[in-house]
């Protein structure tokens, strides 16, 4: 039954709602291939065998059937699970058993998901490391995968399970996912619900998926949002050229990419043309720094007053510059990022997607830190959809990719595009 390892999401799904083979068999695969190689890459902070065999169990021996029947998923330790701990990353939740399952979660469940566990997730989703390593690295020489959705990344790339959540307040999931080399897909802001998530930033936290594939991706998060995403080639796109405020910061390897997807953008009959971003562009990632931050400060004042000695000095830094901000200067940023969606709304008149970098370059060396979100932080400020797509390795054989950008709302024209892009690799 290993060959469902490598079956995608929807075919998956398809087999096993028709009885195939057994959900449990499916279940018993993944299970294996957490085993075997878990040691080494430390994806899971809940992983229960037991548990995982009892939802295929209860699904094989049911007649329901649901759009996601039998798929097993990843959740970010973020997300409330009312079978499972969570522990959002940090030690003071250590044994925390919520009452319920966050809404993301739920709606899984109700359509036939397998939870398999929890993925690890940095501290309260910022900037403290988990454990996991990046597995396309060595276990002599680890690289980050990234982070916050350090676990789920890492997961998915290892064929542990075909999709994860994720979450994104600055680039948590476009990020891990360019530097592990899977698909990451960053929805609309507010597509998938908040319920049930500690809270980092409301104004930017963000629900979405890592895995495999774009359709894959697409997949599971149209499920959910009940939105039809289904990638289907499109017209002749127009693709703008992005290099962002930023672009000093890339490296080769990131201007590799962005060329290679551009060329092949070009060969398929794309029409590219560069996008020259407003001056006002240029503080939106300071923008999103002040806003995270005073909503960061105020989110977690609960834990402040009663458990502060247990932050990292990362975070604690994270909630000390949120309280050195001011509601008008929150204010001000708030605007500053409306401004900027109004001028990029106009933008989309000329262009279907916009094309930019993902990362700096390929993960860094080491599992100190997670890496920069320095290309992501503006478009997790204006909420359009993101698609991270990997275009290869760099100079030191690790994975590279690019960001597609698309339209507020238009989510499925953005996953179009990206799957062509990604046709185009293969």
């Amino acid at each position: 039954m290993n060959d469902c390892l490598s079956w995608s999401a929807r075919e998956l799904v398809t087999r096993l709602a028709r009885r195939e083979i057994p959900v449990l068999a499916a279940v018993e695969a993944f299970i294996e291939r957490i085993d075997a190689i878990e040691t080494d890459i430390q994806a899971w902070q809940h992983f229960d065998p037991a548990q995982a065999r009892a939802q295929a169990r209860a699904l094989d021996s049911g007649t329901a059937s649901g759009s996601l029947y039998g798929l097993p998923v990843g959740v970010k330790d973020l997300m409330d699970t009312s079978d499972m701990p969570t522990m959002y990353g940090s030690p003071i939740y250590t044994g925390h058993r919520p009452a319920v399952d966050a809404g993301c979660v739920a709606a899984s469940r109700s359509a036939g998901a397998i939870v398999m566990g929890k993925t690890v997730t940095t501290e309260f989703a910022t900037f403290q490391p988990g454990s996991t390593r990046n597995p396309r690295s060595t276990v002599s020489s680890p690289r980050t995968p990234g982070g916050s959705s350090s676990g789920s990344a890492a997961a998915v790339a290892a064929g542990m399970v075909p999709v994860a959540f994720g979450t994104q307040t600055a680039g948590s999931i476009v990020r891990p996912a360019a530097y592990c080399g899977v698909v990451g897909y960053k929805p609309t802001h507010g597509t998938l619900p908040l319920a049930g998530i500690k809270p980092l930033s409301p104004s930017l936290d963000t629900v979405g998926a890592l895995a495999r594939t774009v359709d894959d991706a697409a997949f599971f998060v149209g499920v959910l949002a009940r939105l039809p995403l289904d990638p289907q080639p499109t017209a002749r796109l127009r693709v703008g050229l992005c290099h962002t405020p930023y672009w000093d910061r890339a490296s080769e390897d990131t201007r590799q990419a962005m060329a290679t997807a551009s060329r092949l953008f070009e060969l398929n009959g794309a029409c590219l043309s560069d996008i020259t971003l407003p001056s006002h562009f240029a503080p939106l990632n300071d923008a999103q720094i002040d806003i995270m931050g005073y909503e960061a400060a105020a989110a977690f004042a609960p834990e402040m007053r009663t458990a502060a000695e247990r932050f990292s000095p990362a975070f604690a830094a994270v909630l000390a510059n949120g309280r050195c901000i001011d509601g008008s200067r929150f204010f001000a940023a708030l605007a500053q990022a409306r401004q900027a969606r109004n001028s990029l709304d106009a933008m989309f008149e000329q262009f279907d997607v916009i094309l930019a970098p993902s990362t700096e370059g390929t993960a860094p060396a080491g599992l100190q830190a997670t890496g920069d979100p320095v290309f992501n932080r503006m478009w997790s400020l204006l909420g359009n959809p993101c698609v991270h797509v990997p275009i290869g390795t760099g100079q030191d054989e690790m994975p590279i990719g690019v960001t597609l950008v698309g339209r507020t709302f238009h989510d499925a024209q953005v996953l179009a595009a990206a799957h062509a892009l990604e046709r185009s690799l293969a």
